[in-house]
């Protein structure tokens, strides 16, 4: 397919960095997680693809920050929303779809007891803490040291972009290393009675757990008398129906969904056994615990887009598909780098149906420069994606062409691997880190 370029995409873009800081509303979603001047702006998508401003059509990937796990406009999704809509979607009371929309979560989550709905992922992930917090009588928060938990202090003051945030906003967060159980061993030992939960990812893309290590960490936490709480904004709906738990078998205390629990319509969950979400309600006799308190929380679109989610996911054909599109592309990815020599630097990484990609340099080191050269080259032959994040919706036709444009990035990669160099290459600076503490000295178009 012939690109043709990212005029209007340049000027609708300048116009965003005029209303809107840093352009975008996520910072996952910026102009500078793209190479220069090659951010494309969307008018629609259909399935998994979508198009921009200068109606440039591209196989998407990571489709909605990994919301989207259906595709664009999953008819069904839409359906449901779109008869939601003539009844009303807030109200002053609960309404019937509210029980219904719960007891669908509840029944698709076994493992949990309660749950209770908001609409973004870091609210649940912050009222988690505070739940364990209230729970146990304790301060200290044990964190793996994972990619993104919250846009709450507690979370982004530890990461690089932490201004405007007190350090006593994260003095009573400590770290631990994923499969790494010496490291949360000695934090329950250095902090004896302090540790209120700990909060993790089950799985991640670029990690599975090693044998025994998710069952030690839940027998952690039993025996120091700590809450486990699993964040499964991405692995639910995505390992499985029921999440990364159900997948290894470990039972949290408290869970956090998000995501594709929607399909992209905002909607999330905080869920887990009756004894502590009972804090947060009117049935107890414990202080009681403000859990989630929002306007929009069960507002009837997310709840009828959920719903139609869980009809789609009935028999985990959703997650059958992704796995199986993603061990088609990862097998394409895997021959073509090999045929080309960059097999040791292209390469894709994770569980299938969560695939990323490496980026590295000629001694084998990650580079943002030669991200951005592939990630350059990938959209002038029609792929857009900072990951290879699958989707239900990708066909063979879809897989083919990325497999197609890999080739064609590849081709280029490696003669800059041969340079020793992106320069000549690439058309402007690497893409930057999206949480850093200072503004990448790069033009913005």
């Amino acid at each position: 397919m012939t690109h043709k370029g990212f005029d209007q995409s340049n000027a609708w873009q300048a116009r965003l960095h005029h209303a809107v800081p840093g352009g975008a509303h996520t910072y996952a979603r910026g102009a500078d997680q793209y190479p220069l001047g090659m951010a494309p702006v969307l008018t629609h998508g259909l399935g998994a693809r979508v198009w921009d401003v200068d109606e440039n059509a591209y196989v998407e990937y990571g489709m909605g920050l990994r919301a989207i796990t259906l595709g664009h406009a999953y008819a069904p999704v839409v359906a449901a929303v779109r008869e939601t809509l003539e009844w009303g979607v807030s109200f002053s009371r609960p309404t019937v779809f509210e029980a219904e929309a719960a007891e669908d979560f509840l029944r698709t989550v076994p493992t949990a007891e309660m749950v209770k709905f908001a609409k973004n992922g870091s609210d649940v992930t912050t009222a988690a803490l505070r739940l364990a917090r209230a729970v146990t009588g304790r301060p200290k928060v044990a964190a793996c040291r994972q990619p993104f938990f919250s846009t709450d202090d507690w979370f982004i003051g530890t990461t690089e972009m932490n201004a405007g945030i007190p350090k006593t906003a994260i003095d009573d967060v400590i770290r631990f290393d994923y499969n790494d159980l010496d490291s949360l061993t000695k934090l329950f030992e250095e902090q004896p009675g302090q540790i209120a939960c700990v909060i993790m990812e089950a799985a991640s893309a670029a990690a599975e757990p090693e044998p025994g290590f998710l069952d030690s960490v839940r027998t952690l936490c039993t025996q120091h008398g700590a809450l486990l709480v699993f964040d499964e904004i991405i692995t639910g709906f995505r390992w499985s129906r029921a999440g990364a738990q159900a997948v290894y078998g470990v039972t949290p205390d408290l869970s956090c969904w998000g995501k594709a629990m929607g399909n992209g319509f905002a909607i999330a969950a905080l869920a887990g056994r009756r004894e502590y979400m009972e804090r947060g309600g009117l049935r107890t006799e414990d202080p009681r615990t403000f859990l989630l308190s929002t306007t929009n929380g069960p507002e009837a679109v997310g709840l009828a887009a959920f719903r139609a989610v869980v009809q789609a996911y009935r028999d985990d054909a959703p997650i059958r598909a992704m796995e199986a599109a993603g061990r088609v592309l990862a097998a394409g990815v895997a021959e073509v780098t090999t045929e080309l020599g960059v097999s040791e630097h292209i390469r894709t990484i994770g569980r299938p149906s969560c695939l990323t990609f490496t980026s590295l340099d000629p001694d084998g080191i990650p580079s943002q420069a030669y991200r951005a050269l592939l990630l350059q080259e990938l959209l002038r032959r029609g792929v857009l994606g900072q990951s290879f994040v699958i989707s239900a919706a990708h066909t063979p036709v879809d897989i083919e062409v990325t497999v197609d444009a890999v080739r064609g990035a590849a081709e280029v990669y490696r003669r800059a691997l041969e340079a020793g160099t992106t320069d000549g290459f690439l058309l402007g600076p690497p893409v930057a880190p999206a949480l850093r503490s200072l503004a990448a000295p790069r033009r913005i178009s």
